[in-house]
Parts: structure tokens; sequence; C-alpha cells
């Protein structure tokens, strides 16, 4: 099944590898209807499809097919296989997937879909995610604005983003705002907005007078003033629903069967946001990771080996699920300033010669390793039961 955004390519074989069927059906519910039904009625053992998830995918679960999932780089370095022109086409995909699945099922799992819990926690991640880089982004923009006319005001605040600092400009967009702004006008200002930034008024207008005042003229401030405003009515609403969405996935681990083991991984219990991640990119399927190495390596903590000849080296791993690599180098980063084995993984990897991003991937697969059990298991981190935590620090108290 080679799937798009509007249509999908459907390359039927049989045992021996002759087409069955070639046919392409729209994305909507009619067509979908039609493709499950076709499936079940030609007897379909086995579905391949270039990705795990999305409403396709779903859909054919949903009418008892099962489906692997196979990387596009796979179905990429399997096209000469079948041709040596170089030619591509939606319907050539579909055929190519449709031998990967009759000759090469047994290298793929079948997909299980994961429980409503899961799911739900995975969209509101994701969602968070998506909404963080469009508030990076438009901050980066607002900063950039204000370098251009009025340096000052984007330094006031520790973080131009947060909450007081996008009042502030909203209320005093451009230098001409801010002229007869004073030490009472400007503490009642914060009062207002109940700031407990643990800055006094005068501190503060040091920052917005200190830095080095903008040339612009009336025509130009007056644009850059109206920009300025735009961004931050584009900014306000954003921030607004990343601190819900927080929120949100904060109960929703909290009642996830499995939300008190990735909880339990880090120091602060209000830790929620990388946690969630974690499960929800890994999962509640315990078959999805049958091994410790599987997880390690889905997550981009191991390397690749390049193996030819005399030649031999680890290159870096891109193929892996992204979002579950961040979570799990957040971890890592993390972890290595109060626990004294992680501590001890990571110096003695930049002992080596290892750069800092390498000696933190090296520590995440270290917990790698401990998320598989714990999450195997279904039990929660407790650093008494640490092996490895415990023999260090004896030797370090000895």
């Amino acid at each position: 099944m080679d799937w798009a955004s509007e249509e999908h390519a459907c390359c039927v074989v049989d045992a021996d590898g002759r087409i069955v069927e070639g046919r392409r059906y729209r994305h909507e519910e009619r067509g979908i209807r039609a493709l499950c039904a076709r499936l079940l009625a030609l007897g379909v053992e086995l579905v391949s499809i270039e990705r795990p998830d999305g409403l396709l995918v779903e859909r054919l679960l949903d009418a008892g097919l099962h489906v692997i999932a196979v990387h596009p780089n796979q179905v990429a370095a399997m096209r000469p296989r079948f041709t040596a022109a170089g030619g591509k086409s939606d319907s050539f995909d579909a055929f190519v997937l449709a031998e990967l699945a009759r000759t090469d099922s047994h290298r793929y799992r079948v997909l299980v879909p994961d429980s409503d819990a899961t799911k739900a926690l995975r969209a509101l991640s994701r969602a968070r995610e998506d909404l963080v880089a469009h508030r990076v982004a438009l901050a980066n923009e607002l900063r950039a604005q204000l370098e251009c006319f009025w340096p000052g005001a984007a330094y006031v605040f520790a973080e131009i983003d947060s909450p007081i600092a996008l009042a502030f400009l909203r209320r005093y967009p451009s230098p001409a705002d801010a002229h007869g702004l004073g030490e009472q006008r400007l503490g009642r200002f914060l009062a207002r907005h109940h700031y407990c930034g643990r800055r006094s008024p005068s501190e503060l207008l040091n920052r917005l007078r200190g830095a080095a005042n903008g040339r612009a003229g009336t025509l130009e401030s007056e644009a850059r003033r109206q920009i300025v405003l735009a961004l931050v009515a584009a900014l306000e609403p954003i921030v607004t629903r990343i601190a819900e969405l927080t929120s949100e996935i904060r109960g929703a681990l909290a009642e996830h069967p499995d939300g008190e083991t990735f909880r339990s991984l880090f120091r602060d219990p209000k830790s929620a946001v990388c946690a969630a991640t974690m499960l929800a990119e890994i999962g509640d399927c315990r078959e999805r990771y049958p091994t410790r190495a599987t997880l390690a390596a889905d997550a981009g903590q191991v390397p690749v080996a390049i193996e030819s000849g005399k030649l031999k080296r680890a290159r870096f791993r891109w193929a892996c699920d992204h979002r579950l690599r961040a979570a799990i180098g957040t971890l890592a980063d993390t972890s290595r300033h109060h626990n004294p084995w992680a501590a001890d993984i990571y110096a003695r990897a930049r002992a080596r010669g290892a750069s800092h991003q390498h000696a933190t991937r090296i520590l995440g697969r270290a917990w790698s390793n401990i998320i598989w059990r714990i999450w195997q298991d279904q039990t929660t981190y407790d650093p008494a039961h640490h092996t490895a935590l415990q023999r260090l620090t004896a030797q370090t108290t000895s």
C-alpha cells in the first residue's frame, strides 16, 4: 500500500508474486471503506505500508487486517531489485511493498495498536511540541524586530515570550509609548500583572534604558510598532495554550497505567512533559521492543556500525524516533547532575574524548536499558534496587 494525502495505490500479489490486482483508492470515507472491504474479499493476509500510524493504518487495523510498517529507506533500497531503469511511481512502490510483505514478512513486526489513553497522551505531547516550535519561531521574530528599533525592550525580562514580557510589549510596543515610563508607573504595571521575577522597577528600567538607542524614523518606527503588536497578539494565545496543554498532559500522565513508571525516572515529580513524551513514543505494547537493544536503537542512543574490509567505524544513527531520542537525551543530561551513577558514566565518556552530545548518548543508552526493564516489568525506578548505583555508592563511601 503506497499511501498519500489524496489517493492510495494498492497492489495485491499472490503467494508466487503474481499481481492479482492493482487499484487506487481515494482518501475519503467511501474510498477507505471500499479499500478495506476489497482487501478482505481478496483474503489478503498481510498489508505493508510506509508508516506505522495515521488514519489509514487505524482503519486497516480496525478492519482486522495484519499490517507491517516498512521504512521508506528500505523501500528505496529495494527498487533496484525489480528494475534497473531507476523509475519510480506510486503503483510501482505499492508493488515493491507487496513483494516485501510476501518475501520478508518475518523481518517485520505486525503492528499492534496502542491503548486509547496512550494515543491521547501522544496527541497532547506532539501538539504541545508543535506549539512550542511556533512559539520559538515567533519569539525569535519578535526579538529581531525589537533589535532593529528598540533593543532594550527585548532584555527587560528574562524571556521575551513570557506572559509579563508580552503584556509589557502590548502596553509599550515602541519607544514613543514608553516615553513617560518611570519607576512608579512601571511598579504599578508589575503589580497589576502579578510580576514575581524578583527584580525591582529601577533595575528593569536600567535594562530598558541601558541598551543602545535605535535610529528608526517616524514611519519606520510606526511600522515596526504594528509588527510588534501583531507578533504579541500571535504569541499570547500560543503561550496560554501551551500552559493549558502542559496541565492536560500532567493529568493524562497521572491517570495512565504506565504513568508512574516513567515519572519515577525524574527527580522532580512535576517533570511531566518529558516523561509523557517517553511514554507516548514507546507506547504500551510490550512486544514492540522485545529486547533492550531494539529500544536503544529506535531511541537513537546507539550508533550504526560500518564495516568493510579493514574499515570499521561507528556512524551517527539518523533513522530513529527523534522525539524519543530528545526525551531520553533530556533525561540523561539532567540526571548526571544529581545521580552519581549517571555522573560517573558521563565523566568516563568525556575522559575518553567523547563530546558532550556523544557522552549524553552513551548515558542515554544506559538509561534506555533501565527504561526497558521497568517498562517490561511494569514497575517504577527505585535507586535502592539499582545495582550499579548502589555499587558505586558503596565504593565512594568505603
